[in-house]
């Protein structure tokens, strides 16, 4: 009885470790978050006498190489291009703009693997929305809602990538994430944005919108001015093509495994799609930099850039935190929760979702909470079902996309209530994300393929 009270209060201890950890690095932002889970993996292994766990290596090669080639095209201008693109999309459908606009951010966010093309995006919509006297809020929060949950249906996805890494060793792969949670986010967003065409009052029913109105702040519906593009670089349209031919690539290795295969002497071999796509993107880099001329030097220095390295440091230092507290205490934990899991597996997609509120990022959650979801005995189809529910980010409304488009809609539509969490993205986000997750535990259970416990 004694040991098993000191084993309960060391998980605790251990577990109270990864809060502060999660909560110190919270605090700091960026690349604080997978710094300061690497200081709580110190005080596990150093405090607790804990071996740490195995680096996520295939992980954080599928995330590198993608930003390698997301960071080429944006130095050749190809960001930009798809940016103009979509720009011209949305204007074509003013009227519809709160059905066009999300489908336009999913798209493209689908395509180039991140969430960052969004941010162009938002005063292009906010100034579409506004001239045609269609409440900015509609569009500007589902649109942003649209971009997250393309994140975990796009092939090259830092959250993807982590998925993948998850799931080979149970033969499921890119194949069953694309089947299960392209249609179930799509579904998700449409829906929702229908559901957005009755958030809010009408511009000349809102008080705050009449006050801006009336002070200034903000041109009446209709007369604002429209933003001059600039020339787009020589070989944009180029690069985007190239980067978009690597993506087709990436997702035809995976559905025809053939296409992996090199023939060998005695026994053909079958390259992992982690080692697959690394290959693919870095060379699609090489492609970009080299027909298109754009300068190598700034690669690094670009926003992708950046920011895929502020990916890679947090998934390096919160999955390994992660990995190294669950091998720890293995039993404790399984044991604890696998009653729950076995009769309800659908409620592990709660942990995924609360937990995203914390790591504010798809791909930090997805690693550290999927092997645990895995070791509960969860079909891996009903956890890429649950997969969606890594988006819940939106819930405190101080993401970089959400900051935004708040600051974006000079109407004051899109804001942030008095009690903070009642938000203009709270209906939207949950709308999509529960819309997706149930279409997407519908998907798996249809294909039917279970493995072993």
């Amino acid at each position: 009885m004694e040991l098993s009270n000191c084993m309960d209060w060391k998980l605790i201890l251990e577990f109270l470790v990864i809060v502060g950890s999660l909560a110190m690095g919270a605090r700091m932002g960026g690349v604080g978050l997978g710094l300061w889970g690497a200081v709580g993996l110190l005080v596990l292994v150093v405090g607790f006498d804990v071996a740490p766990a195995n680096i996520p290596g295939e992980v954080l090669l599928i995330v590198l190489t993608v930003i390698m080639a997301a960071s080429a095209m944006e130095v050749a201008g190809g960001i930009n291009f798809l940016v103009r693109v979509a720009e011209r999309i949305i204007r074509k459908n003013p009227k519809h703009i709160t059905i066009i606009a999300p489908l336009v951010t999913y798209g493209f966010t689908f395509a180039a693997g991140t969430g960052h093309i969004v941010y162009p995006l938002l005063p292009v919509i906010y100034e579409v929305a506004h001239e045609n006297g269609i409440r900015p809020e509609r569009p500007m929060a589902i649109a942003t809602i649209a971009s997250q949950q393309a994140i975990t249906a796009s092939p090259v996805s830092a959250a993807t990538a982590a998925m993948i890494g998850l799931l080979a060793t149970h033969h499921i792969g890119l194949v069953q994430i694309l089947i299960i949670c392209v249609p179930s986010t799509l579904i998700a967003v449409f829906l929702a944005s229908l559901v957005q065409l009755r958030i809010g009052k009408e511009l000349k029913d809102d008080p705050e919108y009449q006050k801006r109105l009336a002070s200034g702040e903000v041109e009446s519906h209709g007369v604002a001015g429209r933003e001059v593009s600039t020339p787009l670089r020589a070989g944009s349209m180029t690069s985007a093509l190239i980067f978009l031919a690597g993506v087709a690539l990436v997702v035809l290795a995976g559905i025809f495994p053939e296409l992996r295969t090199v023939p060998g002497a005695e026994k053909p071999l079958i390259l992992s799609m982690p080692i697959a796509i690394a290959i693919v993107m870095l060379a699609v880099a090489a492609v970009i930099l080299t027909v298109t001329k754009a300068p190598v030097a700034e690669v690094p220095r670009c926003k992708t850039c950046q920011s895929g390295i502020t990916a890679i440091i947090g998934i390096l230092g919160l999955a390994w935190l992660g990995d190294t507290f669950i091998n720890a205490n293995r039993e404790a934990i399984i044991g604890g929760l696998s009653a729950m899991a076995t009769a309800a597996p659908w409620t592990f997609a709660f942990g995924l979702f609360f937990a995203s509120v914390l790591l504010y990022s798809q791909a930090a959650t997805a690693r550290a909470l999927m092997p645990l979801g895995l070791s509960l005995g969860i079909w891996p189809l009903s956890l890429i079902g649950m997969f969606p529910a890594v988006n819940g980010y939106f819930l405190i409304p101080n993401y970089g996309t959400i900051i935004a488009a708040i600051n974006f809609d000079r109407s004051g539509t899109t804001r942030i209530g008095k009690y903070v969490i009642n938000h203009s993205f709270l209906i939207p986000g949950l709308v999509s994300t529960t819309l997706a997750v149930s279409v997407g535990l519908l998907i798996g259970s249809m294909i039917g393929i279970q493995t072993p416990h």
